[in-house]
């Protein structure tokens, strides 16, 4: 059974109209884009995808939810003399893999954002409506780096607040405002650690993001594991996906890009997400680029 919407958590259904698909992309402005290419001062690059490595099909089952498999499962053939080629076998939304969710994924009480019959929005031939669709120019804007994790992990179960990013915005030197993609490091693997309870976003946190205009969202845990509110929606995906039309970069890795932010002591930079052009599902596997 569907758990009853609560009038006072932030929401956007309706602010852009009855078919709108962007949600939070909305907020990604001309001037927004100009800001990000003005942080582009050295060249310096970072990724915010895992990297994947496929399993051979004909060696392993196919287990898309599970995580002990690659999301990616690879089928070699070869097409003629000295060519070779490949199929793969993608699960879009596999804690391996980075991907972008759009806002199909997520329904509340049997609807789609911002207010579309989920059996008509998701239907077994592909998505109608909040599809990957949204995402096939690419998306470019100012990404804002918030290291949580600069002195270690998050300890196990911990709830991130708005007071955590308000602390890492002034230990860090930067502001995040509307239009931005806030990028959040705990510290963690994307992937449930058995037995353990990950640390994940509050709902305070969520809508800290709403008031600040939160463009979309990466980090390498979001929602905690198991859930910091069992009886609740989950904060990023209830909340911020559902309910606020922003969508969410899951399972980043973001060593790298840690580790680059304080080399150049910046953290703030262009960010570029550029999945494939592949219309009409409700994720799709993603590389993000962070440029300095």
């Amino acid at each position: 059974m569907a758990v009853p919407l609560d009038p006072d958590l932030p929401t956007n259904w309706g602010r852009w109209g009855a078919g709108d698909e962007l949600g939070t992309l909305n907020l990604i402005t001309d001037d927004v884009r100009e800001k990000a290419a003005a942080e582009v001062r050295t060249g310096r690059w970072a990724s915010l995808a895992q990297p994947v490595t496929p399993n051979p099909m004909v060696m392993s089952p196919f287990a898309p939810t599970t995580v002990e498999v690659s999301p990616v499962q690879q089928i070699m053939a070869h097409t003629g003399v000295g060519v070779a080629a490949d199929l793969m076998l993608v699960s879009n939304h596999h804690a391996k893999s980075t991907h972008l969710d759009a806002l199909s994924h997520w329904s509340l009480e049997g609807e789609v954002y911002p207010g579309r019959p989920r059996d008509q929005a998701v239907t077994p031939g592909g998505v109608t409506h909040g599809s990957t669709t949204a995402f096939a120019a690419g998306i470019v804007t100012r990404g804002i780096l918030l290291d949580l994790a600069d002195d270690g992990p998050l300890p196990a179960g911990y709830a991130v607040t708005s007071h955590d990013f308000e602390q890492a915005e002034q230990r860090q030197g930067v502001h995040v405002e509307s239009g931005d993609a806030l990028v959040v490091r705990l510290g963690w693997t994307s992937t449930p650690i058995p037995g353990t309870s990950s640390p994940g976003i509050s709902i305070d946190a969520v809508r800290w993001m709403h008031l600040r205009g939160i463009a979309i969202i990466a980090s390498d845990r979001g929602d905690a594991y198991p859930p910091l509110d069992p009886g609740g929606p989950s904060p990023l995906h209830g909340v911020g996906l559902g309910r606020m039309a922003m969508p969410l970069i899951d399972a980043a890795e973001l060593d790298d890009l840690a580790a680059l932010c304080a080399l150049l002591g910046r953290y703030s930079f262009m960010l570029t997400i550029a999945p494939p052009r592949v219309h009409g599902l409700t994720g799709v596997p993603v590389n993000p680029i962070a440029l300095f």
